[in-house]
């Protein structure tokens, strides 16, 4: 295995053994596999494009903390992970993990854009990563609505809303937040491990 393959692949096994902890026994099967439907899709993408476009080391760490998150969620829901209802009385579990979802594929977006096309680092490029992060975000919650329709009130764990008529704005919101907190908090750090990556 060459050098940069072990950090993607470590990763990788760490993941496929949390998915698999994460189904013994979750609150319920269904629910668990919407939730981690997402790492299902991904493992296999990341693994098909590791050598023609092999990723930067934050954006695979990122990813394997975006696939606990999920993955936690999917074995307890959203509204019942412990600890997520500290000092409340709504489990903000489900509002972390949308903050995550908006955090995460701000990184993997800039780094598309900025490794594919003319874009350099600036302000279109942070307006651009920022939109496609909010329409990644809608597009989720429209899967969430076909559930409700599909589902009706079985989908009510996969949901999550809790009671909150605006949890959808919310969530939405919070990925938005997620993405420019990211590219703020990030953007230097990534840029710097652009070198000796695969540009094709």
């Amino acid at each position: 295995m060459e050098p940069r393959d072990r950090l993607p692949v470590t990763l990788a096994v760490l993941v496929v053994v949390a998915v698999a902890v994460s189904a013994i026994r979750p609150k319920s099967y269904v629910t668990w596999l919407l939730e981690v439907a997402p790492i299902l899709i991904a493992l296999p993408l990341l693994a098909w494009t590791r050598r023609r476009f092999p990723l930067t080391a934050l954006a695979y760490w990122l990813i394997f903390g975006h696939a606990l998150v999920l993955a936690l969620g999917g074995h307890y829901t959203y509204a019942e992970v412990p600890f997520g209802d500290l000092w409340t009385d709504r489990n903000h579990y489900d509002r972390f993990a949308h903050f995550v979802q908006g955090f995460v594929p701000a990184v993997l977006v800039r780094e598309i854009l900025l490794r594919r096309t003319p874009l350099r680092p600036g302000r279109w490029t942070f307006f651009l990563v920022s939109a496609t992060c909010l329409a990644i975000s809608a597009g989720y919650e429209f899967v969430e609505w076909a559930g409700a329709l599909i589902g009706g009130e079985s989908a009510t764990d996969f949901l999550g809303t809790q009671g909150d008529v605006w949890d959808t704005h919310w969530d939405m919101l919070l990925a938005l937040v997620g993405s420019v907190v990211a590219q703020w908090a990030l953007g230097r750090a990534h840029d710097r491990q652009f070198s000796g990556l695969s540009v094709a």
